[in-house]
């Protein structure tokens, strides 16, 4: 185990949850004992979870993307030859200049609202300059495709309520990413279970959220993503999986609909 990290496992109503470092845990679980993996990992340099190891925190962007590909790896083992993988990740800009309160190039701190303080600096890779839009969703995206993952879709996230932004120069982000990838062509998606209400197939955009909810985590996709992707890719008593839980929005949808979270 990784040092700090303490290896917890809890189960209720037919629910695991094991608490710990996801780059301990996933290598003790089953190969090809999940079906459907939806997860959303922290977003660099955005939030402070109070752990030196923490995912999010690297020195560089390029070692996020590098500890998410090796995480994602594991997944990949552990998911069915007909499983799905559904990523949402975020973008954020480089920046040169001063100290903020939150953003992509946090390095070090905490406050009790999860912000990471940061020294703003660009970071020295990628040919990125400063208030360039760093592209983290579909690098992450092309790392993991190159890492044998197939990439089949990228959905795209419109928020009914963003957060606001006081910027003057470009459009206010209203929008995030998320990756449809598999591990052969022929995977398990039931194109049947979530439907337009015209009965049209499923479009690649999804009007979301935010859902109501007293949940004290800082960074909560809604239900209704969690539950679009399960219902597309899993069948009644397949296993759901979370890496990065968060407030738990997966294992909730998971359990509503009655499949089983692990």
């Amino acid at each position: 185990m990784r040092e700090g990290f303490k290896l917890r496992h809890y189960e209720y109503g037919g629910v695991e949850i094991f608490v710990g470092d996801s780059r301990d845990i996933l290598p003790q679980l089953e190969t090809r004992s999940v079906q459907c993996c939806v997860t959303s990992p922290p977003y660099w340099g955005l939030r402070d979870y109070d752990h030196s190891a923490q995912i999010g925190a690297e020195s560089s962007p390029e070692a996020y993307v590098e500890n998410l590909v090796e995480i994602f790896r594991e997944v990949r083992r552990v998911l069915a030859d007909d499983g799905t993988f559904w990523l949402n990740i975020g973008d954020g800009y480089a920046r040169n200049g001063g100290t903020g309160n939150c953003g992509p190039n946090a390095q070090v701190g905490n406050t009790k609202k999860l912000i990471q303080r940061r020294n703003c600096t660009v970071p020295d890779c990628w040919g990125l300059k400063d208030r360039d839009l760093m592209g983290l969703p579909w690098r992450v995206a092309f790392a993991l495709q190159a890492d044998g993952w197939l990439l089949r879709s990228k959905i795209t996230w419109v928020k009914k309520a963003p957060m606001p932004e006081s910027v003057r120069n470009r459009p206010s982000n209203a929008t995030e990413e998320v990756f449809l990838f598999s591990k052969t062509p022929n995977y398990h998606y039931d194109n049947q279970a979530v439907r337009e209400e015209t009965g049209a197939n499923l479009k690649n955009y999804w009007l979301l959220g935010p859902d109501s909810s007293g949940t004290p985590h800082p960074a909560v996709f809604p239900k209704e993503l969690a539950r679009r992707c399960i219902l597309l890719s899993t069948r009644p008593g397949d296993l759901v999986l979370d890496p990065f839980s968060g407030s738990g929005t997966t294992g909730l949808v998971a359990v509503e609909l009655r499949f089983l979270l692990n």
